[in-house]
């Protein structure tokens, strides 16, 4: 009996390498989507608060007056970033765009002087930009107050689309994941079913055969939530090093609460499916288990 119960043991250990394998693919495919998702959002975040805001301002605004303008604005919650933009820069903005200079042909720089703000992703949206245009429109000093309206219309229907798309996607692959994960545990542990027949069958208590293989699948989850988080990790690295744009929306702290999930993940799952083949053999007559 000691004898069968050691070869039963030595076959249940490549099944634990296959088990711990499987569950780490399968966790590595997650949370490649689940960084994807992350992004989306961010990169959403990122592209909002590159819209500049232009309130073009009167000619004969003094410089005292400018100043006072300009820290009225810089106070509103809603401004991420502020600068002043006289007349020269403006031509130099003008220029670099690719538009042609006026030298010939205007005696004066025809571009007003203006305030340019980024706003917080927050307030990137119709109804808050309306609100605020109205807002500044009331500063005596400000004749127009000028944002892309098609791009902040435009980005915010995207950035809806892609994110349900990608979450859609998340919470199916979750479900994929979360079965192949049960499949490659349960036929891990059918390889164990007579080492556990075996045990029972000597007068062996149910948590006495139970808790060492738990404790087992528990290490293993870990295992494969460790190797899992690095081979993500490491696919951010490279990722971030082919584009380094996406260096800019880097979340540290979004990816810390990614990889603990991916660890709590497998370390769950893997529990589960393995208590639950457990009590299922023990359950099961020894006839059945051939």
């Amino acid at each position: 009996m000691s004898q069968a119960g050691k070869a039963s043991i030595k076959r249940g250990k490549p099944s634990y390498f296959m088990s711990i394998l499987g569950v780490t693919l399968v966790l590595l495919l997650l949370g490649i989507i689940g960084w994807l998702v992350i992004n989306a959002n961010k990169l959403g975040d990122y592209f909002k608060e590159s819209v500049e805001v232009r309130a073009e301002l009167r000619g004969d605004l003094n410089p005292t007056d400018s100043a006072a303008l300009f820290n009225y604005i810089a106070a509103q919650p809603f401004v991420k970033s502020i600068q002043f933009v006289n007349k020269e820069k403006a031509k130099e903005i003008f220029l670099a765009d690719g538009n042609n200079s006026w030298d010939g042909v205007l005696d004066a720089n025809p571009l007003p002087n203006s305030i340019n703000f980024k706003m917080k992703q927050e307030y990137m949206n119709a109804d808050s930009l309306a609100k605020i245009q109205t807002l500044l429109l009331k500063q005596t000093y400000i004749i127009e107050v000028a944002y892309p309206k098609a791009l902040v219309d435009n980005l915010n229907q995207n950035i809806r689309k892609i994110s349900g798309i990608l979450l859609g996607i998340a919470l199916l692959l979750s479900a994929v994941v979360i079965i192949l994960i049960d499949n490659t545990i349960r036929l891990a542990m059918f390889s164990n079913r007579f080492l556990i027949k075996t045990m029972q069958m000597v007068g062996a208590t149910r948590w006495f055969i139970a808790w060492p293989i738990n404790k087992r699948a528990i290490i293993n989850g870990a295992i494969s939530g460790l190797i899992a988080v690095v081979a993500v990790f490491s696919f951010i690295l490279m990722a971030e090093s082919v584009l380094p744009e996406l260096k800019a929306i880097h979340d540290t702290g979004d990816l810390i609460l990614l990889f603990i999930g991916l660890i709590l993940l497998g370390i769950g799952i893997t529990l589960f499916s393995t208590h639950r083949s457990v009590i299922k053999y023990l359950k099961m007559k020894l006839d059945d288990l051939y």
